[in-house]
């Protein structure tokens, strides 16, 4: 056994062969975000660069210790609205952080200028390298007014860039959407404007080398665009000849028109995220350890005023038997923007969650700013706790063909939370229609004396703002069937 540790000295600290002197390339994808973080790194100095890195950052230096690189500088490339920027954990602890200083006065890294952060400010044209590698900055607003991209020069054996790191600007299939500082940001009046900057943002992206491969900062699922792709990367020649956004822009009034049309809603808490990202995060250090509680004391903190408790079991599991006052949030791909739009940022969170997806859902939350998670049990535990006696809240489901005899009784209201491009689509009578992900921000719209029957496609959306309804006062029941049998039932009943 002895042997192995000297081996391992030899290999690591053995000559780097030319071979090893090539550009290394890592893309990091976060799939419940539909996020890639990218890690450059120049095998010749072992330096590295994280662009677009999320908060919790000890995923990105462990990486590249795997790889034999260190962690130099760090680039994000816009403002980003859908989760906290990992640069100013980064930044605090020495590595050299680059951000944009193009754009108005609205849209700066504030938490950057004047600081003693090691930095720079990039404008249009402006280059940078690690080791051997280049990096040039564009600018390409439109998704926001400071956006960056870069592309990327592997001078060890090229002099022309490889590829273009695109951020939010150009996505497989699609564009980053303009209106977010309007729909988001509450920037009144912006959103058209906006559109037409993104347009000459593409007339320059046209002169692009077709050859050039593009890396995105978001792929399918994303709600920085509407019809991303799920393919990783693309190519400019491509996205040219098969990316509907660009080919709309054959005149600039067709583009901005095609851009604007059908943006679902966003998701509520984008509008934190881009004030904290412009104004700086709060220092995560550490992921934040949530105490293993009895169920009865976790019961007792999350009914304070300031605190939340967050089931993350499947909807039947929470719809059969939960703690009263608790939100739904199951854990899967929807996990973080539901929790996102529906729990305030200063609030003490409380989980019931099982034991091995603890840190993931942890690192979950703190990427879009919900940091204070103290305590949780496990669904088993909770099952144990109401089996000794204790009270848990029940909801029945409901199908549409029950919803069809309901609403033509006096005190019922049926609520769909479908996004309203869905719901233009077709919907049933008189239904009032909020995105679940904006619920929180419009329930003053809602009656407190009517029954409020709650539908979305298949019963999922449905059920977490039912939840969220339940724990604010109202009487809300969850639709728990699939849209098609409504329609089934209008074809049969009229």
């Amino acid at each position: 056994m002895g042997v192995y540790p000297d081996l391992l000295y030899l290999f690591l600290n053995r000559p780097i062969t030319k071979k090893e002197t090539a550009m290394f390339f890592k893309q990091i994808f976060e799939e419940k975000l539909a996020q890639y973080a990218y890690l450059i790194g120049c095998q010749q100095t072992g330096e590295a660069i994280i662009i677009d890195p999320m908060r919790d950052v000890d995923q990105y230096f462990e990486l590249a210790s795997k790889h034999r690189l260190r962690i130099t500088a760090a680039a994000d490339t816009h403002i980003h609205a859908d989760y906290l920027t990992g640069l100013r954990e980064l930044a605090e602890r020495g590595v050299r952080v680059l951000a944009s200083d193009e754009g108005d006065e609205d849209w700066k890294y504030e938490w950057l200028k004047g600081s003693d952060y090691d930095y720079q400010l990039l404008h249009d044209g402006d280059t940078f390298e690690i080791g051997n590698i280049s990096f040039t900055a564009h600018h390409t607003p439109g998704h926001t007014p400071e956006h960056l991209s870069y592309t990327v020069t592997d001078r060890a054996g090229a002099d022309g860039p490889m590829g273009m790191l695109s951020g939010d600007f150009v996505f497989v299939g699609d564009l980053g959407r303009p209106d977010l500082l309007e729909t988001a940001a509450g920037q009144k009046g912006v959103m058209e404007s906006s559109a037409r900057t993104l347009y000459e943002s593409v007339r320059e992206f046209r002169k692009l080398p077709e050859y050039l491969q593009v890396w995105p900062a978001h792929g399918a699922g994303s709600a920085c665009g509407k019809t991303l792709g799920s393919v990783p990367e693309t190519t400019v020649g491509y996205e040219l000849r098969f990316n509907p956004s660009i080919l709309a822009a054959d005149t600039e009034d067709h583009f901005v028109d095609y851009i604007l049309e059908g943006q679902p809603e966003p998701p509520l808490y984008f509008a934190r995220m881009k004030r904290d990202n412009r104004s700086g995060p709060a220092l995560l250090g550490e992921l934040p350890q949530p105490d293993h509680l009895a169920p009865e004391e976790l019961v007792e903190r999350g009914s304070k005023e300031d605190a939340e408790i967050i089931d993350t079991r499947e909807r039947s599991a929470y719809m059969g038997g939960h703690i009263p006052g608790s939100l739904l949030s199951p854990f899967n791909k929807q996990f973080n923007t539901v929790a996102g739009c529906y729990v305030e940022e200063e609030k003490q969170l409380y989980l019931v969650i099982d034991r091995e997806h603890l840190e993931e859902a942890v690192r979950d939350l703190v990427r879009i700013g919900l940091d204070h998670i103290r305590g949780y049990i496990t669904p088993g535990e909770l099952e144990a706790y109401h089996d000794r006696g204790f009270t848990l809240k029940r909801i029945d489901p409901i199908d549409f063909k029950q919803v069809k005899d309901m609403v033509a009784q006096n005190g019922r209201m049926v609520l769909d939370v479908r996004k309203s491009t869905e719901y233009d689509e077709g919907h049933i009578k008189d239904a009032v229609n909020i995105a679940h992900t904006r619920l929180l921000e419009r329930e003053d719209e809602l009656p407190r004396d009517k029954t409020l029957l709650v539908h979305c496609k298949s019963g999922a959306r449905s059920a977490v703002a039912t939840a969220l309804l339940n724990r604010d006062g109202f009487e809300a029941i969850n639709v728990d069937d699939h849209i098609d049998n409504w329609k089934d039932l209008e074809k049969t009943t009229g």
